[in-house]
């Protein structure tokens, strides 16, 4: 895999650390603000919604932009976010740096997936994919509970300085390691545009929304789930979340191999054992170990879905991928805010905390029959090519040096 993966994996792992570390943070952040702590919870929101507006409206901005130099803006405006949240004087300014944050979030990760798939062979473009994500995952691991402790040490201000600085040293490692990768006589917003009228495109973020809701029902309410049914204290949580942070690490190095060689049958197995370790959550979550366990493979489940899913959407958006696959992110956090809301429906409702994982297991089941819809409505293999099968591949570690262009590859998502 060529170094660039790495420039490429540290970007994902600032913006895995920033997404996630304001929700430790949230009784510093209402301290600090002089707001509740349900108020400080819509900085959470605020990134979010930056996320959603911001992955088709940049990637618009810059359709004609070539891929590395609008990787650099995006990061820089990461960077720009960060710093602002760090120094916001008063909480309406602290909302509007979180939404700026999360603005270039998803077009950050939809450039990078194709960048990352076009710096390989074809047959290899999803482990390429899945090696940038490695950075997300590891942020669960290291990137977030090393920000909650720095920001619960120290103060909020420092861990969003903190995840400042890990972007200034993407920006770096990206001008450094990443290639440059023109952009074809085609390129243009109309042109990504018509790209996202595919089918399966649609078809495929509508599996991420609802699929992904399944796993954020339960993610959302993870720690009062395990707090209330398993008596475990709550300074104990951050460990726990880091071993779901491992079974995504896990989760995604095995992604990207079973992706490139079935990539439907990987979308399809995913949901369907998601689904299984839903409902065998709801029944273990009273017991520690055999919970512990369960969330663990619940962590690598939702990470076997990602590369996927993602590859679908570059894959059928033809030679317009970038806007595809940053609208999968927006997919993402739509199915994070539908997600947590069912989730907590059902807990109001008087169901029980465990209710939400009987709902995320219901919403991967009609995950899986979304995605089982797109696969028998694309018989046809003539429907697509492979994104990556026209575009000019590098020497690993020279981004000077050609290589011969790939022959056109059949399309592993038909």
């Amino acid at each position: 895999m060529p170094l660039a993966l790495f420039a490429l994996a540290v970007v994902a792992f600032g913006i895995g650390t920033t997404e996630f570390v304001s929700m430790g943070l949230l009784p510093q952040i209402a301290d600090g603000m002089a707001v509740s702590v349900p108020q400080a919870g819509n900085v959470v929101s605020g990134y979010a919604l930056g996320v959603v507006v911001g992955a088709p409206l940049l990637t618009g901005m810059g359709a004609r932009v070539p891929h590395k130099r609008l990787l650099l803006i995006l990061s820089a405006l990461f960077v720009v976010g960060n710093v602002a949240s760090a120094l916001a004087p008063n909480f309406a300014l602290l909302f509007a740096a979180r939404v700026l944050a999360g603005l270039p979030h998803g077009a950050l990760f939809g450039v990078g997936a194709v960048v990352a798939s076009r710096l390989v062979a074809p047959d290899r473009a999803a482990r390429a994919v899945s090696t940038m994500f490695l950075g997300l995952t590891v942020a669960n691991i290291v990137g977030v509970p090393a920000g909650t402790a720095l920001g619960q040490q120290l103060g909020w201000r420092y861990a969003y300085a903190a995840v400042a600085a890990i972007g200034v040293l993407a920006f770096a490692a990206l001008v450094l390691l990443v290639p440059h990768q023109p952009r074809g006589a085609q390129s243009g917003i109309l042109h990504e545009l018509r790209a996202m009228k595919n089918t399966q495109v649609v078809i495929g973020l509508i599996t991420a929304v609802v699929g992904f809701g399944g796993y954020f029902a339960v993610y959302s309410y993870l720690v009062p789930m395990l707090t209330h049914l398993t008596g475990i204290s709550d300074s104990s949580t951050t460990l726990v979340l880091a071993l779901f942070g491992v079974g995504m690490t896990l989760g995604t190095l095995v992604a990207g191999p079973l992706t490139d060689r079935a990539l439907r049958p990987t979308l399809y197995g995913g949901f369907a054992l998601l689904a299984a370790a839903l409902v065998t959550l709801h029944f273990t979550i009273g017991h520690l170990v055999p919970a512990l366990v369960v969330i663990t493979v619940v962590g690598a489940l939702s990470a076997l879905i990602t590369t996927p899913v993602q590859m679908l959407l570059m894959t059928k958006a033809h030679e317009a991928p970038t806007m595809a696959a940053a609208s999968n992110h927006s997919a993402f956090n739509l199915a994070n805010a539908g997600g947590a809301w069912l989730g907590g429906l059902v807990i109001a409702a008087g169901w029980g905390w465990s209710s939400p994982t009987l709902v995320g297991a219901a919403l991967a089941v009609v995950g899986l029959g979304l995605a089982v819809t797109g696969g028998y409505l694309d018989r046809d293999a003539r429907a697509s090519k492979v994104v990556t099968a026209s575009a000019p591949h590098r020497e690993h570690g020279h981004a000077g040096e050609r290589r011969p262009e790939a022959a056109p590859a059949q399309d592993p998502a038909s």
